[in-house]
Order: C-alpha cells, then sequence, then structure tokens
C-alpha cells in the first residue's frame, strides 16, 4: 500500500518543494524514515505516531517506510508532521488517496493530535500555486496567511481528526481563528516633521536621501534632533506596491512574525536594533537559519543609532549587503539567500562627549577620539551616500513659532521623484538612483565637459575612491530629478560634493 503528499521546505525565502512518500507492506513491524533528514525531522516518527494513536488510528504490526524527495536535500522543521499523518492515513486507505492529489499540505502535530502553526508558509503555498496546485491544508493559525495567494483553495485543521474529515468528504464546523485587533494609529500621533523645530538642513538631506534612496549618516552634539529625525522617515516613504507586498510579507513569514499580522505587509518597516545586537542578528542565521535585522528592513529603513556603539566586526558585516542588496548565508547544510534592499540610517556622536570638533567644549583626548571614530571603518564610511551634520538648536529655533512643513507635504515631493526615476528605468533591474550600476553611470549622470574637468579638481582635492566619486553622481542625479531638470547642473554637483565632504571633516582630523 503506497501513497504520495505534497509538501515543501523553505531555502532562504525561496520554497523547494518535497514529495512524502508512505509504504505499509508485510514484514517485520518497524517505522522508519529516510531521504537525509535533520533531527527535528526524524523525531516526528515519534510524535505522528503518538498523535495518530490518540485521534484514534493505532498503527498496525506492519513495516512502515517514509521516504523524502529529493533525497539530496536536507530536510529541516517541524512542518513535515501533518504530511507524514496524511500519507500513513492514505497508505492505510484511512482516508482516500484520490483526496491528496494536487495537493499541498504543512503542519506540525502535537501528541495529542492537535495542528500546530509553522512558518513559512506564505512562500510555500505561493510556489505550491506556480506549480499547478490549486488546493492547499494548513494549520488553523496559518489559514489566513495561505489565504493570501489568489486562486488558491486554502483549508485549515486543527486536528488530525479534522484532516481526516475533510479529506474524507465529511462536513466539519472549522474553528475561527481569533486575532487581535490591531488598532491603527491616528494621523495625529504618527511622528511627523512638522514636529521639529528648525535643522533646515537635516530635512533636506532626509528629503534627498528618501527621493533616491540613499545612505544617509547624521553627525551631531547630543540632543540636536537625530533619533528624532530618524524616526520620521517612514512617514515621508512612499507606499509599498503589492509586488513589494509580497515579497516582504515572504520574509517575515519565514521570520515566524507574520503570525501577528492580518494581511500583506503594507507599509514600509523600520527597524532599529540596539548596538548590543550581535553579527548573527544583524544578518541571520542560526542552527535553523533566519532572517536578520539586515533582511527585515528589506523595502524600508535600518536605522543604526550611536553608530560607534556597535561592535566594529558587526558593522563590517553591512559591507556586503549595502552593494549587493542581499545577505547570503553559507552553512554545511546548504546555502541561503535573503533579500537585504533597505536604506540605512545612521546617527552618531562626533565623539564620546558630543563636542568634537568644537575644542573649546570637547574633553576628550585625541586618543579617545580617535578610538570612537575608528570604529566605523572608510570603507563602510565610502558606502554612505549622504553624510550631513546635525548642529545644536539654537533657543530661538526652538521656541519659534514658525509652522514647519508637513510630513504628508515632502512625501507628496517624494512620490513624485521617484516616480521619474522608476519611468527612466522601466527597461532596467534597478529602480533608484542610488542602485545605478557602475557601467550605467555615464548614461544616467552624463556631464559636460567643463562639468568633467571640475570633478577632476573635486576627485583629487577630496581624494575621493571610484566609489565615493560615483556616489557624489547619483546624489546629483536625485537633486536634479527633485528640481525636474533633466541634465545635471553645477548646483546640483555641489550641493552633492558638500554631503560627500563631511566624512573629511571629521575623519581626516583625527
Amino acid at each position: 500500500m503506497y501513497s504520495i503528499v505534497s509538501t515543501a521546505i523553505i531555502q532562504g525565502i525561496q520554497s523547494i518543494p518535497v514529495s512524502v512518500e508512505a509504504d505499509v507492506s508485510d514484514g517485520m513491524p518497524m517505522f522508519e524514515m529516510v531521504g537525509f533528514l535533520a533531527s527535528e525531522v526524524k523525531e516526528a516518527r515519534e510524535r505522528v505516531r503518538t498523535a495518530l494513536r490518540n485521534s484514534g488510528f493505532v498503527l498496525p504490526p506492519k513495516h512502515i517506510t517514509i521516504n523524502f524527495t529529493p533525497a539530496n536535500i536536507r530536510k529541516s522543521g517541524s512542518g513535515f508532521d501533518l504530511p507524514i499523518a496524511a500519507a500513513i492515513l492514505a497508505a492505510l486507505e484511512k482516508v482516500p488517496k484520490a483526496s491528496l492529489e494536487e495537493t499541498f499540505l504543512i503542519g506540525e502535530v502535537g501528541l495529542n493530535g492537535k495542528v500546530q502553526p509553522v512558518h513559512g508558509v506564505l512562500p510555500m503555498v505561493a510556489e505550491a500555486k506556480e506549480r499547478g496546485i490549486r488546493r492547499c491544508i494548513v494549520p488553523m493559525e496559518n489559514k489566513s496567511e495561505a489565504e493570501l495567494v489568489a486562486e488558491m483553495k486554502v483549508f485549515g485543521v486543527g486536528s488530525i481528526e479534522m484532516l481526516v474529515h475533510l479529506l474524507r468528504g465529511e462536513k466539519t464546523e472549522e474553528e475561527e481563528t481569533i486575532f487581535p485587533i490591531e488598532e491603527k494609529e491616528s494621523a495625529a500621533d504618527e511622528p511627523d516633521f512638522a514636529d521639529i523645530q528648525g535643522q533646515k538642513m537635516v530635512k533636506r538631506a532626509c528629503e534627498v536621501a528618501v527621493c533616491g534612496m540613499h545612505n544617509l549618516l547624521m553627525i551631531g552634539p547630543p540632543g540636536s534632533g537625530k533619533t528624532m529625525m530618524a524616526m520620521r522617515i517612514p512617514s515621508i516613504l512612499p507606499p509599498l506596491d503589492e509586488k513589494e507586498q509580497m515579497e516582504l510579507s515572504k520574509v517575515y513569514s519565514v521570520s515566524g512574525l507574520f503570525l501577528e499580522r492580518k494581511g500583506l505587509m503594507c507599509e514600509r518597516p523600520f527597524r532599529s536594533p540596539h548596538h548590543t545586537i550581535t553579527a548573527q542578528g544583524l544578518a541571520g542565521g542560526g542552527v535553523v537559519p533566519k532572517p536578520g535585522e539586515i533582511s527585515l528592513a528589506h523595502k524600508g529603513v535600518l536605522f543604526l543609532d550611536e553608530l560607534p556603539e556597535f561592535q566594529k566586526n558587526t558593522l563590517e558585516i553591512l559591507r556586503q549587503p549595502m552593494e549587493e542588496k542581499k545577505v547570503r548565508l553559507v552553512r554545511l547544510q546548504g546555502s541561503y539567500e535573503y533579500p537585504a534592499e533597505f536604506m540605512l540610517v545612521a546617527a552618531m556622536n562626533p565623539c564620546r562627549c558630543g563636542n568634537y570638533p568644537d575644542m573649546h567644549k570637547c574633553h576628550c583626548t585625541q586618543t579617545s577620539i580617535e578610538r570612537y571614530l575608528g570604529k566605523i571603518s572608510k570603507p563602510l564610511i565610502d558606502r554612505i551616500d549622504v553624510c550631513v551634520e546635525a548642529p545644536r538648536i539654537e533657543f530661538k529655533e526652538l521656541r519659534g513659532d514658525k509652522k514647519e512643513e508637513t510630513s504628508a507635504t515632502i512625501r507628496e515631493r517624494v512620490v513624485q521623484v521617484q516616480k521619474i526615476q522608476q519611468e527612466r528605468y522601466a527597461g532596467e533591474s534597478f529602480c533608484f538612483n542610488s542602485q545605478i550600476p557602475a557601467v550605467k553611470i555615464r548614461e544616467y549622470c552624463r556631464l559636460d565637459d567643463k562639468q568633467e574637468a571640475y570633478m577632476e579638481q573635486i576627485y583629487k582635492r577630496l581624494t575621493l575612491t571610484a566609489r565615493s566619486y560615483h556616489k557624489i553622481l547619483k546624489v546629483a542625479r536625485t537633486l536634479a530629478d527633485m528640481d525636474g531638470e533633466e541634465k545635471i547642473q553645477n548646483r546640483h554637483l555641489n550641493e552633492a560634493i558638500c554631503y560627500r565632504s563631511l566624512d573629511k571633516k571629521f575623519w581626516e582630523r583625527v
């Protein structure tokens, strides 16, 4: 007696189809499972055997073999429990084999026969749909997540008994999963740029950075509003489109954070990890690899406050994802790839007391300043497009009655500028100015002869690298788009150079 069930495993955020085969034959009573299995999958043998018994299905004294194909891919996770149980029941003719045809199953079971939720249901169901499967059976808690995949008939089960009734075609009363109602903050309670008095140049830098999705670094004394500014950047980000929502939702599904939501991710993420975070927490990994903060910030903002307080080896992990827009983890079991298309926003004091380079107020020693700023490597600074200084706020600005510009107004401009970029790069693999590859710089950031000569002088005077020179041109392209100019003007180059030269003020004086 033989049966086969379709399921899948997650590798990175990609779903890999797996078939669970069950064979029940005469011979020495035995329950064995083969197919390159991790320890948690091997333990499913006892979980499923006990769960079936407690659900009223005692396994006969037969030779039971469970095989997982393809055999060359390591199987991990607890989501195989339900497919194993269904395959055994079909092989024992407790349920019709035809009911499992073109059906996708995933789920963990407890010893009492209850079906438990699992992670990564959204990408697995989406991949099953691409294979032509139009019916899936998932844990009840994962049902709303699976239903986000269009044209897929989804059934939620809370126990093995419910699974049997469903496969037999018997009507059952489905349990309703109750999700807490999320009260959306009113617009009045959301952080808004209008709350910040003064800091005109920093607000301008934030808008420039968001328009082209450039990385941003704010340097200034404590209390100058750097963190407040960063917390309000999400309020001027454009909304996610449908494709981006699905891609981001897959990342959160694999991370086990999707059960907290009732639909696709509609807002761009804003991740702000503490400076004590480990390298693994930032990049991802673990015994069962999961995305880190870098990937959880995909399509949104990764904010690193008090940048020099992070461990230096942790910060260096950012360098490759910032360039490639992806995180690659290589483990003994295989390689995992997570998306990492994020906008880095960082804030820091210029020294431990916060007053450098004003040596009349700064009490730090030269060695202390060098050690503090030395935690941020030159290659990492080289990857930041916009550096801006946040000066101490004057009292008259703090107490001024001037009405500041709202986030809604700024966001309208950002949407228009990003629309220009999307139309320009319609046939390319990128869509923002910050993502223009080096081979396309001359095409999209064209300069005339006088501008080329001027930039040659700047290149030598500021001792720029090829990367930092390209960063200046990309920011200048964004500034031109903000002004509605097709061609980069001299004022755009000068402003972009100002954003690039701030690192010289601090890092080359120590």
